[in-house]
């Protein structure tokens, strides 16, 4: 009898499969009933090849060899999985399964990881798509009801494999192009380069930022008090004050307005994982961990999606579920749900799954049993449902505008009419965020009555305030996250809906990536760019540094339009490929002192033999040079000095070379002063013996030249 084979994500999704297959009898990494098989990937299961594999030349990084450019491209089984690949390798390849679904994550990477284990084991069966948003029973078994043709969602495997490959082209090449060249392992990645420029960029304006002092002056009558505008001059403020100070002021003008904010909308994972940190300081990586497990338990729909909206068909399961959170929600009390549901309603804004959700089966079993981490995130998604259905706020705003000596002041105030979904939002806080304030000011003080147009004060009372301008706050992830959501949005017209840097699925990664590669630092809420992170911007290129090149590449992933007829590669993956031949590291004066400053950190603790076998190559490849041209200081000049001045730290004196050194031939006497402001250059003596490498050395502080006797 024929039967078909599913390929879930992880074990977890793949035994939630099983059990709407009936499939109960367990093998050795997979479950089997009557009709089909269910087995699991665990994660990405294979991954692009490293350089050395396609050439073993590749395992020395040299400046040379590159762009790195495979022909064709090699996917390598991880070590630690193969023994699950080898039983999907015999699954895909038995001859009673007719054909295969992909029940991987519905989205880009699912549809990759699925790809790579098909292709890897030859296999040319039929392929269908399980495509759902949520693990519950009933949604489970809707998809098995509804399964697709695989092909349909080519476009969307073709935008994973371009994105993997333009990851790995610009990663392996600038890694090693801007290691070889300063001497340290600098990390390059498509989108974490541009997310720590970010953070440097900001870490240097509040650095460099002068605050400004400015005054203001206010008047009271004992009720009312009004404000000037800003004023730059502390003389005119404080003579100002003395105009007014006693006098009498008049009410020129009083302005009310009924004004209104709208609900906010659903969550998706970039806006819950902001709240999450900004409410609970909570890791975007710890956010989506946790709303992963809670997918897999059947409490929350798909995590992974960039939608605040639902579909017209969902209308009546929202309806179902808002009301249930009158009792799910223990701060909610009866009568605060909204019905609102259209709100939230629209077609043309989801993509490939809706905003996040609560599941049914999360009413009926509740949050017992829980960790208090996941129990908040569920509140905080279930509030957010009723808020987004909730009615709008409407609070009538007023303004008084009071003359005094011929001068304005103003004074503003709200008062609340209908309080809609705030009150849903005041009591979340005061539920699940008791010690916090909200990131709000104060904005519902009510002005005094009484005040109209035409009304005299008496005697007012004027006070001078000295204030200051603020710099920019230093990001926390929530601010982070939205600036990455939005990066390069100005570069992009406004027809433009995907923008920013990577996706809702991978930001979060691309935070953990800079903090444990040690370019950034987490200090409480903030993060922050570290030393190396500074350093390593410095050197980059703008377009490395450049948000709006990588969001471009993603709007074109998103959107699915990135084949060209040229080989079926993406438009984005050529211009990745063109990126290698072309972006070559260039070294300014920063550069050098960058280059030298990482060079002696590096070299500086390695043994004296291998010191000697470094200075004897540069040499010798300077002598090289010499036979040809006279060149200005490059990469191998930098090198040498460098190097010199990592000798010169360990032996400052030429009796403390060690004899390595000296069997070499090789002394060092100081270059002499009038030579340090000479431009770099790199000098060959025409007796080919003799090598002077001067100017680096100025460059770090450190004069000297060796001379091959």
């Amino acid at each position: 009898m024929a039967k078909f084979l599913v390929i879930a994500e992880k074990p977890s999704v793949a035994q939630s499969l099983a059990k709407n297959l009936s499939a109960y009898q367990r093998k050795d990494g997979y479950l089997e009933g009557n009709s089909c098989i269910v087995s699991w990937c665990l994660g990405h299961l294979a991954e692009y090849a490293p350089p050395e594999i396609y050439d073993e030349k590749y395992a020395k990084w040299q400046f040379e060899d590159l762009p790195i450019i495979p022909k064709v491209w090699k996917v390598q089984v991880s070590e630690d999985k193969k023994k699950q690949f080898d039983v999907l390798c015999n699954l895909i390849n038995r001859a009673d399964v007719a054909y295969l679904v992909n029940g991987c994550d519905a989205g880009r990477e699912g549809e990759l990881i699925f790809k790579r284990v098909y292709d890897l084991a030859g296999c040319q069966k039929p392929v269908k798509r399980l495509w759902i948003s949520s693990m519950e029973d009933e949604a489970i078994q809707k998809g098995f009801q509804s399964l697709t043709d695989g092909r349909e969602y080519a476009g969307l495997c073709n935008a994973a494999v371009c994105r993997a490959q333009a990851d790995w082209l610009i990663g392996m090449n600038a890694t090693r192009a801007y290691t070889t060249r300063y001497f340290k392992r600098l990390v390059v990645g498509r989108v974490q380069t541009p997310t720590l420029a970010m953070l440097t960029e900001r870490k240097e304006k509040i650095e460099h930022f002068k605050k400004e002092a400015y005054y203001k002056v206010s008047l009271s009558d004992g009720k009312l008090a009004v404000i000037s505008e800003n004023i730059q001059s502390e003389t005119e403020a404080e003579e100002l004050r003395k105009l007014c100070d006693g006098t009498e002021a008049v009410v020129t003008r009083v302005k009310r307005e009924q004004k209104k904010i709208s609900p906010p909308k659903l969550y998706d994972l970039t806006s819950l994982q902001r709240e999450a940190n900004r409410f609970f300081g909570y890791t975007a990586q710890k956010t989506l961990d946790m709303l992963q497990e809670l997918y897999e338990e059947k409490m929350v729909t798909y995590p992974r999606t960039d939608s605040q909206y639902v579909t017209e068909d969902m209308k009546e399961t929202v309806k179902m579920l808002a009301k249930g959170m009158t009792d799910f929600l223990p701060f909610l009390e009866s009568g605060q749900t909204g019905e609102n549901i259209d709100r939230v309603v629209n077609n043309a804004k989801v993509s490939d799954h809706h905003a996040i959700l609560p599941t049914k089966e999360t009413i009926e079993k509740g949050m017992g049993g829980l960790s208090s981490g996941k129990k908040n995130l569920l509140m905080l998604i279930g509030q957010q449902l009723v808020q987004a259905t909730g009615e709008d706020y409407l609070y009538e705003q007023t303004e008084i505008f009071v003359q005094c000596k011929e001068h304005e002041f103003a004074a503003k105030g709200k008062l609340p009419v209908q309080m809609g979904f705030k009150e849903v939002e005041e009591a979340f806080r005061k539920y699940c965020v008791k010690d916090k304030k909200s990131d709000e000011p104060d904005n519902k003080a009510k002005l005094p009555e009484g005040y109209k147009e035409g009304r005299t004060l008496a005697s007012v009372k004027a006070e001078k305030s000295t204030h200051y301008t603020a710099p920019p706050k230093m990001f926390t992830e929530d601010t982070l996250l939205a600036a990455m959501e939005t990066a390069g949005n100005r570069e992009f017209d406004s027809e433009t809906e995907k923008k920013g840097l990577g996706t809702p699925a991978t930001r979060a990664n691309i935070i953990e990536k800079l903090v444990s590669s040690g370019y950034a630092e987490r200090k409480g809420k903030q993060i922050l760019p570290t030393a190396a992170g500074c350093e390593l911007i410095h050197v980059m290129p703008e377009n490395l540094k450049s948000a709006s090149l990588t969001a471009e590449w993603e709007n074109q992933h998103l959107h699915h339009r990135v084949w060209t007829h040229d080989r079926n590669l993406p438009c984005n993956l050529h211009r990745a490929h063109s990126y290698g031949d072309h972006d070559e590291p260039r070294m300014g004066a920063d550069g050098a002192k960058l280059s030298a400053r990482f060079a002696c950190t590096r070299f500086s603790s390695i043994p004296h033999h291998r010191l000697c076998r470094h200075l004897c190559r540069a040499g010798a490849e300077h002598r090289h040079r010499q036979r040809h041209q006279l060149c200005d200081l490059d990469l191998h000049g930098i090198y040498g000095a460098a190097l010199l001045h990592a000798v010169q730290i360990q032996f400052p004196r030429q009796e403390h070379l060690p004899r390595t050194l000296k069997e070499n031939n090789m002394a060092y006497v100081p270059v002499p002063k009038d030579l340090t402001a000479v431009k770099s250059k790199v000098f060959l003596n025409l007796t080919k013996r003799q090598l002077i490498c001067f100017g680096g050395g100025a460059l770090i502080g450190v004069p000297l030249f060796f001379l091959l006797k």
